[in-house]
């Protein structure tokens, strides 16, 4: 097979989709890889090095998307290059396409076979292409959060670990899943009291008995949030329903009793967000403010910290890719559900529930398109 490795282009994205070692992985397998000019450099990998693992390079992206039988991102194909993914091209990549009905749409119109790391699913229910870069975004969560309490970024003056003789900073983790997980232990690292919150009893057991002393698991409900809000320095959202749009669990409303001052960061972002008065930010321009809370909602905050995310990236999603690449992708799926469950979108045929739900179209179950 053909594989072709993309430049990403949403702004301030510095990941690549594939290290020169997977690289190597690929071709030792007998696939030709083409390797987008420039592909690896915000990531510290040059041209020379995917050379030298047996890649081509490729001056254009209409050129990988001419030739390549499976085009490897990291973030959702953007609007520019919807018209040049072919009939029958695989699309692997992150897609979140049930918070993005023009990208939706523009997949049913090009007929490509759509596979979505973070749909791809294991049977205990572990999502383990999205589970590295929650990981890194969790963490990256607390660290922002942070940072934008500095006075100097608009934020309320706070230092989260406090010095000795001062109550240390409040966080509100709302979710107790990967991204909440990694958020609460470093902000619980910071030495701040972190509350986190779900709505599983036994996920609740489970956090109380691995979290830091100074992490307070609860259970989730609306009065307990506003009342947790209304001391809260930092909230991180972190919610995810598996595909779907993430619910909307801080309302407007709810920002009148939290404190000038105070930052939300929403790790939700990509499937919506979780707060109502979410809206996506890049890198470059990360944060706006709402009613004096600060938000900061870039939807891929991974790609700051594009050296780590791109290693655990590929350690992730080669196997995967492995397994597309050397079977094709319907035979790959018959064997191995978890790559099934991440199909979204076939031949113009949604198929996946919460996508077609998401915008009212049609939808076909994975078995009819597999047949």
């Amino acid at each position: 097979m053909i594989v072709g490795i993309l430049k990403e282009i949403k702004i301030a994205e510095n990941r690549v989709c594939m290290t020169p070692a997977g690289v190597e992985v690929m071709t030792h397998h007998k696939h030709q890889v083409l390797v987008e000019k420039n592909a690896g450099k915000g990531s510290g990998f040059s041209d020379e090095e995917y050379i030298q693992a047996g890649a081509s390079i490729v001056n254009s992206p209409a050129e990988i998307f001419a030739k390549a039988d499976m085009v490897m991102h990291v973030k959702e194909p953007q609007p520019q290059e919807y018209d040049l993914i072919r009939k029958d091209q695989i699309v692997f990549t992150y897609l979140h396409l049930a918070a993005d009905e023009q990208q939706t749409r523009g997949l049913i119109k090009a007929g490509s076979v759509n596979i979505a790391y973070e749909t791809i699913q294991k049977a205990d229910g572990s999502l383990p292409l999205l589970t590295p870069m929650s990981e890194v975004a969790g963490r990256m969560a607390a660290q922002v959060g942070a940072e934008y309490l500095q006075m100097t970024k608009g934020g309320r003056g706070i230092l989260l670990g406090a010095v000795p003789g001062v109550e240390p900073g409040n966080v509100v983790v709302i979710g107790g899943g990967v991204v909440g997980i990694n958020a609460a232990l470093l902000a619980c690292g910071l030495g701040a009291k972190v509350y986190l919150l779900d709505t599983n009893l036994d996920r609740l057991r489970y956090l109380r008995e691995v979290m830091p002393a100074n992490c307070f698991p609860i259970m989730s409900s609306v009065p307990k949030l506003r009342e947790l809000l209304k001391e809260a320095d930092l909230v991180v959202g972190a919610v995810l329903i598996p595909g779907a749009k993430a619910p909307k669990l801080v309302t407007r409303d709810m920002l009148k009793v939290m404190k000038p001052g105070a930052v939300m960061v929403d790790v939700a972002i990509d499937q919506g967000g979780c707060f109502e008065t979410s809206k996506a930010t890049s890198h470059d321009n990360p944060v706006y403010t709402v009613d004096g809370v600060v938000h900061y909602c870039v939807a891929n905050m991974p790609g700051a910290v594009a050296k780590t995310s791109t290693l655990a990236l590929t350690n992730a999603t080669l196997p995967y890719a492995l397994q597309i690449a050397n079977k094709g992708w319907k035979k790959a799926c018959q064997d191995n559900k978890e790559i099934a469950l991440g199909l979204n979108i076939v031949d113009g045929k949604v198929t996946y529930g919460a996508v077609a739900e998401a915008f009212g179209l049609p939808y076909t179950p994975v078995a009819d398109v597999l047949k």
